[in-house]
């Protein structure tokens, strides 16, 4: 793939974005008025965030036909598959960060770099990751109830294992595509691709008669026509992997390690969870299983307006303008309480309906249900959760977000899991209220990190280290036009 020079010509669709997002420092189109601009960055995320979660129930709807073991397997080996390439995942969120502030600072040229920078990075992050999925894969009988359901994981596993790398460059292209204000393409993108993934699913599934390692294959081929289509996408702005350098992957590095960790290591706690509810009994696990896939619907619509609430402080930070957080926290938390609201009177009134769609089995369905209930109690403060997480991150927070959520995940969910779920004999439905019990307790921190002026210095180092970025690039331009005025005319 050849690529086009960093500063070529954007597509129409790229420029109206980019324009509508402040072209210089302290002049933001959005400043007055945060809240059209969280919408118009946020729904096209929430339509591909929603747009997976139905790919993944869809999944989960055919591979439940195959029988519990199939839906206990498949469940767990999923989840460890995101759980290895969590940190990469994390990582990556600082070319998101990195380039909406540079945006806000006027700093147009760090764009390709940091792109360039992410996407290297991604390379590097996905050889390491899928040699270690495809080790975990094989403990994974281990840790099952039945022979069947590890069977099943380690299959599943062992091929997902094999899309870590198209997966991570799509991630890379997404985030600088939001950061500049381009959420329509990724959404499109997605779009595609979950559509491939359900006809591609069905045809390995049942066409094929594949079972548990048609929907790894499907899952596969699906992820790797998302990453064709988005450097297809990008292609025409250039993949900036010429324009990378030592100082921007160091920049991406340096502000996403803290996120990477964080994101692998909470997602850690939640896995040992997932571990230890699949490990008391396939009912368990199913039941788990099915609760997870019903959630997205809950909590990945207000990631999008997090995702979206993300670049808007990292302009704002970018811009010199501090003072527009607490507009932004307030545009973001309106749809997302107003949403997780909805979310949690759908799962009480409704839960039983919901799971009926997955399963006849009366005691899987009473059990599926009742995780919906736990669930319902703690949507509205995993929506305020996120979206605080996420403007700190925008800020350049990332540090006690990192630390907070690892210290608060690892001393709550595991620990009440073991307490609720094995000590006090409540199964799966302990496990969900020992993480339920987790959210209200990091919700109340975050909150509080937000509303509070602490995160002030997070935010005047990431300024202080824009004007630096600012003086080099003026420099080297200044030095460039010196040798050029001195070179002999002909």
């Amino acid at each position: 793939m050849q690529e086009s020079s960093d500063h070529s010509t954007s597509n129409s669709n790229s420029n109206s974005d980019s324009d509508s997002i402040g072209a210089s420092a302290g002049r933001l189109a959005w400043a007055d008025h945060p809240m059209p601009e969280l919408i118009r960055l946020g729904w096209p995320i929430i339509v591909s965030m929603l747009s997976a979660s139905v790919m993944t129930l869809v999944d989960t709807l055919m591979v439940s036909r195959l029988g519990s073991y199939a839906l206990a397997g498949v469940g767990l080996g999923g989840i460890i598959n995101f759980i290895v390439i969590c940190f990469p995942i994390g990582l990556l969120g600082g070319v998101k960060i990195l380039i909406s502030q540079s945006v806000g600072a006027g700093q147009r040229d760090s764009v390709q770099a940091y792109l360039g920078s992410g996407i290297w990075l991604a390379i590097v992050m996905a050889a390491l990751a899928t040699p270690i999925a495809l080790t975990v894969a094989i403990m994974l009988p281990v840790l099952s109830a039945t022979e069947a359901a590890g069977d099943a994981s380690k299959t599943y596993l062992s091929i997902l294992a094999i899309g870590a790398l198209p997966r991570l460059v799509q991630i890379a292209i997404e985030q600088s595509r939001f950061a500049i204000g381009d959420s329509q393409s990724p959404m499109r993108v997605n779009l595609f691709a979950n559509i491939a993934n359900v006809v591609l699913n069905y045809l390995f599934i049942f066409v094929l008669d594949l079972g548990v390692a048609g929907a790894g294959y499907g899952t596969l081929a699906a992820g790797v026509l998302g990453c064709l289509a988005m450097c297809w996408v990008q292609l025409d702005d250039g993949m900036g992997l010429r324009s990378a350098t030592r100082h921007h992957a160091g920049g991406v590095w340096r502000l996403g390690l803290p996120s990477g960790i964080q994101f692998a290591l909470e997602m850690g706690s939640f896995a040992t969870m997932v571990i230890m509810l699949n490990h008391l009994s396939e009912l368990d696990g199913a039941a788990n299983q099915i609760a997870i896939q019903v959630l997205h619907f809950g909590f990945l619509p207000c990631m999008a307006i997090g995702e979206a609430a993300t670049v808007l402080a990292g302009q704002a930070i970018g811009a010199r303008r501090r003072d527009l957080i607490r507009a932004i926290t307030r545009a973001a938390l309106v749809p997302t309480i107003a949403y997780a609201g909805l979310a949690m009177i759908v799962f009480i009134v409704f839960g039983s309906t919901i799971v009926r769609g997955f399963t006849a089995d009366p005691e899987l369905l009473s059990l599926g249900t009742r995780l919906l209930y736990v669930a319902a109690a703690f949507q509205v403060a995993d929506g305020i959760n996120i979206v605080c997480r996420s403007i700190l991150r925008g800020t350049g927070d990332v540090r006690f977000c990192a630390w907070a959520g690892i210290v608060l995940s690892w001393m709550m969910t595991p620990p009440l899991t073991w307490l609720f779920a094995y000590h006090y004999g409540l199964g799966a439905e302990g496990g969900w209220i020992g993480l339920c019990l987790d959210i209200f307790l990091t919700t109340g921190v975050f909150w509080f990190r937000l509303r509070a002026t602490r995160w002030h210095k997070a935010a005047d180092a990431s300024m202080a280290e824009l004007a630096r970025e600012r003086t080099t690039l003026s420099l080297g331009a200044e030095l460039r036009t010196s040798a050029q005025l001195q070179e002999p005319i002909l």
